[in-house]
């Protein structure tokens, strides 16, 4: 059987999908979208990153010299 991820727009459509689900005694089940699914770590290090580029902390690098640093 498929598993569907659905992603409802607002409150009301929410609501009306649930409603449908249950009156077709289909089981389902909620999960916590308040929880990032990133790891804190990795998020901590990318809130780091913009913080150092706000502050001018950055070196930027001509397209020559990227394609250097990737050989």
């Amino acid at each position: 059987m498929e598993t569907l991820t659905i992603h409802p727009r607002n409150k009301k459509q929410l609501n009306v999908l649930k409603s449908l689900l249950e009156e077709l005694k289909i089981p389902f089940e909620k999960s916590d979208t308040g929880k990032s699914p990133y790891d804190p770590e990795f998020v901590k290090k990318i809130k780091e990153s913009e913080k150092q580029i706000s502050e001018g902390k950055f070196k930027a690098y001509t397209l020559e010299e990227f394609e250097k640093l990737c050989k």
